[in-house]
């Protein structure tokens, strides 16, 4: 899709959380790519963290996020699969105000060109909690760079025709 060279661009202040109860700073690969989009892309990369697969902690961490003024979206890479200590779209639907199910059939759709069906064991998902969008993307470099490239870099593109995700961030909150 292309982009309207006569809007500006508006940087969006994302938080980053890896959702591991391995991964570390130093191994955490998929979540250096992500922000390394991020921040390629113009955005600002306002938090960065890595959460343990523990769905209170990881809600409690979100409600946080969602609360802070400077936050306009959250990322995160993991615990989006089928094992039991996946908790990802469990702990989202515990804060969330609307789904965006677009997202995950887009992103599974993307994926298949990817890993094939394979890509049926991914619940990527995405919601919107008190105006701030939460997007899951599994822990893989390859789902990261397919949900960033083919759909995060365009919609959190205020220029993205012919509609984006940035240009109803004013009216989130509405009532």
């Amino acid at each position: 899709m292309p982009l309207d060279e006569n809007k500006p661009f508006k940087p969006v202040n994302i938080a980053l959380i890896t959702v591991s109860d391995t991964r570390t700073y130093e191994n955490d690969t998929s979540g250096d790519l992500l922000a390394d989009f991020i921040v390629g892309a113009g955005h600002h990369l306002v938090d960065r963290m890595i959460e343990r697969d523990d769905t209170s902690r990881l809600v409690a961490r979100l409600h946080t996020l969602i609360d802070d003024d400077n936050v306009d979206a959250v990322i995160l890479t993991g615990g989006t699969g089928l094992t039991g200590r996946d908790i990802t779209p469990e702990a989202l639907d515990k804060v969330k105000s609307k789904d965006i199910p677009g997202f995950g059939e887009l992103f599974r759709m993307l994926s298949y060109d990817s890993i094939g069906t394979s890509t049926i064991q991914s619940r990527a998902c995405a919601v919107l909690a008190r105006g701030t969008y939460i997007f899951a993307l599994p822990g893989s470099n390859g789902a990261v760079r397919d949900g960033w490239e083919k759909i995060l870099v365009h919609q959190l593109d205020s220029r993205h025709k012919p509609c984006n995700f940035v240009e109803l961030m004013p009216r989130l909150r509405e009532q």
